[in-house]
């Protein structure tokens, strides 16, 4: 079915292969995954939260509805003539399986309900993603955030998305053990990862969902005023998590990754969010494949970042000045020269990207994220 697609060119094979892509290990010592991605446009985190209560009759009604396939385009609307979904039921519905034209990794799938509603994170989901993990284990699956700033780019309409790529946090080895008594089965434990990642390892799926239920239920009410998490304001809900799911042997491997998106005056496109000073690299929303370490940066990089270049080398340059301070920082502290600049440049985004993660983890990886991380531990203990 991939080679399906990838023959009636929905995957565009060609396109991809255009995509700059590295990895690298950080100063802090987590390998990262680095793509400039040049077929998918960037997007603004305010367009996406606009986009999520869009409720304006239209056809297609999204991207990832059903009508989609075969669909001719129009005005404003890319043609789907190509596009081909396998029908199959996941938890007692219909859902979808098709792959994605962009391919930020091998085999990347998606997963979709066929009825247009919007993404939610539950204990339905866990037991979707098992389903899915026992139809295809060797691929991972996981969905976005059921929020914005934290989700994906298409929090209308419900999807996963999935693929044969082993991604860095799922060698992210655990730091902390973590033991929930009426668990015996489930081994846990707190991720040597920078975002906040609460791992759930077990053959037993029932208990795996049963308790990854009560944990996604108990941060969705957990607040630590100190280090400006707050699970509700009124009715209005701020926590959720992104989930993901792979197999090792017979153990399912469950990731909660503990989101909040939360916003304030210093940090209006979110507080767990890439902060500013990141923006000229990384503005959207870190979504479900950016927790798990790869990169997906803006096509617009690949001609600025050369401009960078010219501008360590000493070079007539086009540099953007939203680059400057950034590259000045860079050029006072390294020799730069015509035989080390591109190693500079992709340890350089692989420190941005460390970065990016890290404002969006909501327990830093310092001695006060450890103090939020036991403070949330005991009080999850009690509870399950």
């Amino acid at each position: 079915f991939y080679k399906l697609c990838e023959n009636n060119n929905y995957v565009k094979k060609e396109a991809i292969a255009n995509n700059v892509e590295f990895s690298g290990t950080s100063s802090k010592g987590h390998g990262l995954e680095i793509t400039i991605n040049l077929s998918k446009p960037e997007k603004d985190p305010k367009a996406i939260a606009a986009a999520a209560h869009a409720t304006g009759k239209k056809y297609p009604q999204c991207a990832l509805c059903l009508e989609n396939e075969g669909y001719l385009g129009g005005y404003g609307k890319n043609a789907r003539s190509n596009l081909r979904i396998i029908r199959m039921n996941i938890g007692g519905r219909p859902w979808g399986f098709q792959y994605s034209p962009y391919a930020y990794f091998n085999e990347h799938c998606i997963f979709l309900d066929q009825k247009h509603i919007p993404m939610v994170i539950n204990q339905q989901t866990l037991i979707n993603l098992v389903e899915i993990e026992k139809t295809l284990p060797h691929y991972f699956v996981g969905s976005n955030a059921d929020l914005p700033i934290v989700g994906g780019s298409m929090l209308a309409h419900e999807h996963y998305q999935g693929g044969r790529h082993t991604f860095p946090m799922m060698k992210a080895k655990i730091k902390k053990n973590v033991v929930f008594d009426d668990y015996p089965e489930v081994v846990a434990g707190i991720v040597d990862w920078p975002m906040s990642d609460l791992r759930l390892i077990s053959d037993n799926s029932l208990d795996l969902i049963e308790l990854g239920a009560k944990i996604i239920n108990f941060w969705d009410h957990y607040s630590d005023s100190a280090r400006q998490i707050k699970a509700f304001d009124g009715k209005t809900r701020h926590h959720t998590v992104t989930p993901i799911m792979h197999r090792e042997g017979k153990n399912f491997v469950l990731d909660l990754v503990l989101r909040d998106n939360n916003t304030s005056e210093n940090y209006p496109l979110g507080i767990f969010h890439p902060h500013k000073e990141l923006w000229h690299i990384k503005k959207e929303n870190i979504g479900l494949i950016e927790v798990m370490g790869r990169a997906i940066l803006p096509g617009r990089l690949k001609s600025e970042l050369e401009e960078v270049k010219k501008y360590w080398l000493g070079q007539d340059n086009k540099m953007a000045i939203s680059h400057k301070e950034w590259a000045d920082q860079i050029k006072a502290e390294q020799n730069i020269t015509a035989e080390n600049v591109d190693a500079v440049m992709q340890q350089a985004l692989v420190e941005v990207f460390e970065q990016v993660l890290q404002d969006a983890g909501v327990f830093k990886n310092n001695a006060d994220g450890d103090e939020g991380w036991d403070k949330f531990i005991t009080a999850l203990t009690r509870q399950i």
